[in-house]
C-alpha cells in the first residue's frame, strides 16, 4: 500500500511552499479525521500564518505577490477568504486580511470552547516559533508540534 501523508504533514510543507490555500485544507482535513483542541489551534495558527506572510509582504510593497497571494486563495475550497478574485492587490491585502481574521476569530472560539487552557499553551509555543524565526515564522510551524508523520496528531 503507498505510503500516503498525515494531513499535518502535507501542512507543513504547503507552508514551506506558501501555499496556504492547501495549508488550511489540510488543517480543515485534520480537524475531519481527528477533531481535537490542537487541531483547531493548528488550523488557527495556519490563518495567523497567511496574515503573517501578507503583511510581510505589503511592508516590502510587493502587491504583485499579494495578487497572486489571493488568486491563489480562491482557485477552491476557500472562497469565505477573498471574493472577488480579480480585485486591485491592495484591496485583495485588506479583504484577505479581514476574511483570516474572521476565520481565526470562529475556529479559536472553537479550540477555547474545547480546553482553553491547551490552546493557550499552544500559543505560547507559537510565541516562542515567532521570536525565533522573525523573518519567516509563517513559512513553516513550531518544532514542538512534531507535523512530520503521525506525530503531529
Amino acid at each position: 500500500m503507498p505510503y500516503v501523508a498525515h494531513p499535518l504533514e502535507r501542512a507543513k510543507v504547503y507552508l514551506a511552499a506558501g501555499d496556504y490555500r492547501r495549508a488550511v485544507e489540510a488543517c480543515q482535513l485534520n480537524i475531519d479525521q481527528s477533531p481535537s483542541v490542537a487541531s483547531y489551534v493548528y488550523l488557527i495558527y495556519v490563518y495567523h500564518a497567511l496574515d503573517g506572510y501578507l503583511e510581510s509582504l505589503a511592508e516590502r510593497d510587493e502587491w504583485v505577490k499579494v495578487g497572486q497571494l489571493s488568486l491563489s486563495m480562491v482557485n477552491r475550497g476557500t472562497m469565505d477568504l477573498v471574493d472577488p478574485p480579480d480585485m486591485l492587490a491592495r484591496m485583495a491585502k485588506e479583504i484577505l486580511h479581514e476574511g483570516i481574521r474572521q476565520q481565526y476569530d470562529v475556529v479559536a472560539g472553537m479550540a477555547n470552547r474545547l480546553d482553553k487552557t491547551r490552546a493557550d499553551e499552544l500559543w505560547l509555543e507559537v510565541r516562542a516559533w515567532e521570536k525565533a524565526h522573525p523573518d519567516n515564522w509563517w513559512a513553516g510551524v513550531p518544532e514542538s508540534w512534531q507535523w512530520e508523520g503521525s506525530a503531529g496528531r
